[in-house]
């Protein structure tokens, strides 16, 4: 017994090491200055450099400018989400295997396009838009609708092959038409589900959209990049305190409404 589990432990032992060994070779590759970093003047610098932000600017007038720029990445959030849930919502059909059907016939073309589409990151197609859409919110939002579609139509395709199929079942043995079929029986079971898939991506967007103004996308990003770039660290201050409380704002907004659905089911 005893050799036994000698012999397991092996494998999790050279595991260990392995994983050491390479913990210690990104240490050495990256050539990090930790003693630099650590220097007296070093820290003191970036204490001088964060006490900037202790002391944000609160002017009316660039609140009203903070303002704008928040709604703008609000309504970037909201609108590139919508976009996504779309466009998801029309290729998940042909990308789903419905029970009792033959596989379809564009389900592996569809798969591949929404891998696609979510292997690239919100901030290069951000990136890539700014030459076709310009500067401004435009791209960011075509940036989070492409990224985001591929997101949901993964998760829509799989919550589709997965819904429980007694109720199509039922209504195919009395010839109901598909369209019928998954109007009465499927969605009903799914609707949840996917409004709530809908709302935990509305979340994350509401992050990734403020930050696509980095790359020019528009929004508290790009206010945030501009002062950074000019060392305004009081107004940048605000502009990330902004972010915070916008991000907390969605956040409540998506659990009301999460917790009026659970209520009302």
């Amino acid at each position: 017994m005893s050799a036994v589990l000698a012999t397991a432990r092996w494998p999790l032992l050279l595991a260990a090491v392995a994983l050491l060994l390479l913990v210690v070779a990104s240490f050495w590759t990256l050539d990090l200055h930790l003693a630099a970093l650590f220097a007296p003047a070093s820290l003191a610098a970036m204490g001088r450099y964060a006490g900037e932000f202790l002391v944000p600017d609160l002017s009316p007038a660039f609140l009203v400018r903070l303002a704008h720029a928040a709604l703008e990445t609000l309504a970037m959030s909201v609108l590139g989400t919508a976009i996504a849930a779309g466009l998801a919502a029309a290729l998940c059909l042909p990308a789903a295997r419905f029970a009792g059907r033959t596989p379809a016939r564009w389900r592996v073309p569809a798969r591949l396009l929404f891998n696609f589409l979510r292997a690239i990151p919100e901030l290069v197609w951000a990136s890539l838009l700014l030459v076709a859409a310009g500067l401004g919110p435009m791209s960011g939002t075509l940036a989070l609708a492409l990224h985001t579609s591929g997101v949901f139509g993964r998760l829509f395709a799989e919550a589709l092959e997965n819904a429980p199929p007694g109720p199509a079942q039922a209504l195919r043995a009395q010839g109901t038409r598909e369209s019928l079929v998954l109007l009465y029986a499927t969605l009903p079971q799914l609707g949840p589900q996917l409004l709530s898939y809908v709302l935990y991506r509305w979340e994350n967007n509401i992050r990734a959209a403020a930050i696509l103004g980095v790359v020019g996308a528009g929004g508290l990003g790009q206010m945030l990049a501009f002062h950074l770039g000019l060392f305004q660290n009081g107004r940048a201050a605000s502009v990330i305190g902004a972010m915070v409380l916008l991000v907390y704002a969605v956040d409540l907004a998506s659990y009301a409404i999460r917790w009026a659905m659970v209520r009302t089911r």
